[in-house]
Formats: C-alpha cells, sequence, structure tokens
C-alpha cells in the first residue's frame, strides 16, 4: 500500500504550494498529531512540541530564524527554504525605497494630504510648498550592495538599468551567485570600501552571527555625507540606535528599512514598511510552489536540495529499495553502513554521502528489500540520528 503523508501547515500556505502534493499521497491540514512533515511561514517554532514524527520542515521563504534548526539537525531532520523564490518582490520594493529617499515622496504625500481640498488657495500651496520636498535622481548615483546572493544581484542589475554605478561586497559569495552578478558590478574588497563610496547602500545578507549589528557606530563613521541605507535584510543587521545618531548628526540622509521598531518609527528621517519585502501574491506562490517541491522529494525519494542544514544530495533511482540515513559527520560512519548492509546479505547498488558542517547524509540504493532487522542494526550505530526505507512505488 502507498504511504500517504500528513503535512501540518502552521499558517496559510499558498494553494499553488499546496497543489504540488498530489491528494492521493498527501493530505494537508492545521491539527495533525503525528504528521509527517511541517510547513510554516513566520510562525515561531521554537516553543513548539515538534513531534517525534516529523521528518522535514519546509519554510515558505527564505530566513529560517523563527525553526530550531539546531534541535532539528541534532534529530536528523532537514530544515527547507526557499531561497531566491521572494528575489524579484524585494528587488523591486529596494527600488521603491530608493526613489522615496531620492524624491522625498513620503513627506510630499503627507504635505499633500494635509492639505484642504476645498481651500481656494491650495494650487498655491502646493506651489510653493514643493520646492521643500525636492530631490535628486539615481542615475549617475552609486549603490552599495552588501551580500550578492539572488536578491542582491537582482538589485545590482535593476540598479545598473537605470543608470547607476554598483561595487558590491561579500566575502562569502558563491560560485553560481557570481556567475549571476553583473560584469559592470565593482567587486569591494572589504564593508567599509563599500560605505566610503556609496551614496545608496543595501544590505542583503542573512543574520547570522557574524552579520548581527554588523552596520555599527564604526561602519557608519565611514559613510559619505548625506548617504542613504537601505535594510530589507534583517533589523539586526544594524545598530538602530547608531543609525539614529548618525541620521540626527545629518550623517546618514535617511534611513529605509522594513522593520517598524521602538527606535527607528516616527523618526523624521526613517521610512519605515510593514514587512512587505516578500508581501506580493507572486513572491508567496514561487516560495510555497518551491518549498512544497522540495519537501515531496525528500519524503518520497530522500533527495535534499535547498536546505539550510544539511547539503544537497540528489541521486538519480535505479532500484527499488532505497535508505537514507542522517548522522553525525565523523570518521567511518559510511563504513559502518556498509558493513552492516553486508552482513544482512544486501548489495549495495549505489551509494551517495555528503556533508555539512557537523551533519552528514547518504542515501543508499540496494537490489532488495530491507528488513525491520537491517534498519534497528543501522540505528544503532553510534552518530547515526535518523532511518528512512524508501521502497520504490
Amino acid at each position: 500500500m502507498t504511504e500517504q503523508f500528513k503535512i501540518l501547515t502552521l499558517n496559510a500556505i499558498s494553494p499553488v504550494g499546496l497543489k504540488r502534493l498530489p491528494t492521493d499521497r498527501y493530505v494537508t491540514g492545521k491539527d495533525f498529531a503525528a504528521p509527517d512533515a511541517i510547513l510554516v511561514r513566520s510562525a515561531d517554532m521554537h516553543s513548539m512540541d515538534i513531534a517525534t514524527s516529523v521528518r522535514a520542515i519546509g519554510r515558505a521563504g527564505s530566513g529560517t530564524n523563527n525553526i530550531p534548526v539546531k534541535t532539528l539537525s541534532a534529530r536528523g531532520v532537514p530544515v527547507f527554504n526557499a531561497p531566491g523564490a521572494n528575489a524579484n518582490a524585494v528587488k523591486e520594493l529596494v527600488i521603491a525605497g530608493m526613489l522615496m529617499a531620492a524624491r522625498n515622496i513620503g513627506g510630499a504625500v503627507k504635505f499633500v494630504s494635509a492639505l484642504d481640498p476645498a481651500d481656494p488657495e491650495m494650487e498655491k500651496k502646493v506651489e510653493g510648498g514643493k520646492k521643500t520636498y525636492a530631490g535628486f535622481e539615481l542615475a549617475g548615483q552609486t549603490l552599495g550592495v552588501i551580500g550578492l546572493g539572488k536578491i542582491g544581484c537582482m538589485v545590482a542589475d535593476a540598479a545598473i538599468r537605470l543608470g547607476m554605478d554598483v561595487i558590491g561586497f561579500d566575502p562569502e559569495i558563491t560560485v553560481d551567485a557570481a556567475w549571476s552578478l553583473p560584469s559592470q558590478v565593482k567587486k569591494a574588497a572589504s564593508l567599509n570600501e563599500v560605505l566610503k563610496h556609496s551614496r545608496f547602500i543595501s544590505l542583503h545578507v542573512p543574520l547570522v552571527p557574524a552579520t548581527r549589528g554588523m552596520i555599527s557606530a564604526s561602519a557608519l563613521e565611514n559613510l559619505k555625507h548625506n548617504a542613504v541605507l537601505l535594510n530589507f535584510s534583517r533589523e539586526p543587521i544594524v545598530d538602530e540606535a547608531a543609525v539614529v545618531a548618525a541620521l540626527d548628526a545629518k550623517k546618514l540622509a535617511c534611513y529605509v528599512c522594513d522593520f517598524p521598531s521602538a527606535h527607528v518609527n516616527a523618526h523624521p528621517k526613517v521610512i519605515a514598511l510593514p514587512h512587505l519585502g516578500a508581501s506580493t501574491e507572486e513572491a508567496e506562490e514561487n516560495c510555497a510552489a518551491m518549498v512544497a517541491d522540495q519537501v515531496r522529494d525528500y519524503l518520497e525519494d530522500g533527495n535534499i536540495l535547498n536546505s539550510v542544514n544539511f547539503p544537497n544530495v540528489s541521486m538519480p533511482r535505479d532500484s527499488g529499495h532505497r535508505l537514507s540515513i542522517a548522522n553525525a559527520n565523523v570518521p567511518n560512519m559510511v563504513g559502518q553502513i556498509s558493513t552492516a548492509l553486508a552482513q544482512a546479505g544486501l548489495n549495495i547498488h549505489n551509494m551517495m554521502n555528503k556533508s555539512k558542517g557537523d551533519v552528514a547524509y547518504t542515501m543508499v540504493d540496494v537490489d532488495s528489500p530491507v528488513t525491520a532487522a537491517v534498519l534497528a542494526a543501522i540505528s544503532g550505530i553510534e552518530g547515526v540520528l535518523a532511518v528512512r526505507y524508501l521502497p520504490g512505488r
């Protein structure tokens, strides 16, 4: 009998994504005691009692700060995300943020909305007041992009098309990102180099210990006068107290962010948006579809793509009997697994093993059925975190 998977949804997941899960093999809902996987957007899972039945978590977005990744890694549970699926939505909002700052759009809208339409002097007041909101054009300005992943590359490309010069910095740039980066982008050797030479600075780095507070008071000392800082990444990447001080000192002309807070909200030189970065119908659909496909591929065939805590591993199925094994990244794990299969008289048809940090993942195709005794033997190997048997359909 074909196994049916129960998928717990903690938030409203786009129907476009849920339709990627065939109804003959998957059932989705908000109330399962023992789900096989969880799909989540923004729900905080840190205080959640995650059932031991859960084999995978899918985050319909890029950030995974709301998920206890370390705890799940120790249980051998991959956490998937959808990098790049909302990149276009964020890119467009960054461009909008630059235009709002350059053309004083927020203040201009407030000025006009405060006028009395019945006032016969309204047109005169408009003409008299507009000079207060005169701005400057983006063309010819320099944009510094910090973080050159999918979003950073798209922002750089859009800025170039608007006639801007672009300088970028990312010490962790991947090969794929490097290929996607427009050739016109000047590569900076440091964060400070970007800050010194840019009128606009846009942040596109993940929140990790190395990036928390990276835009500090000392970093802001390197800014050009009247620079504009845009943060559509994560709130704690900037020291908000230092940003406010730089605004008050006119070192910063404007701070545009997607994270209203007690520190920056209502400051006259802050444009704060209500977490709109990925809030488009298209982005939600793209994220849900991507993560649903990834969770399905893992549950059915053991393949891993875009997991934040496990390596990417994909192996064609040439056998009807597959094992997927999560284990600590320590010596001789593959040897012990192979020995356990050999002792059970199982011939290895194909095998793949990769690691990521402290976790390793092994897929093994064998030529005959795997018994419960074999699964127990492999599970008993010290360092094995989780074992799954995936017989062919």
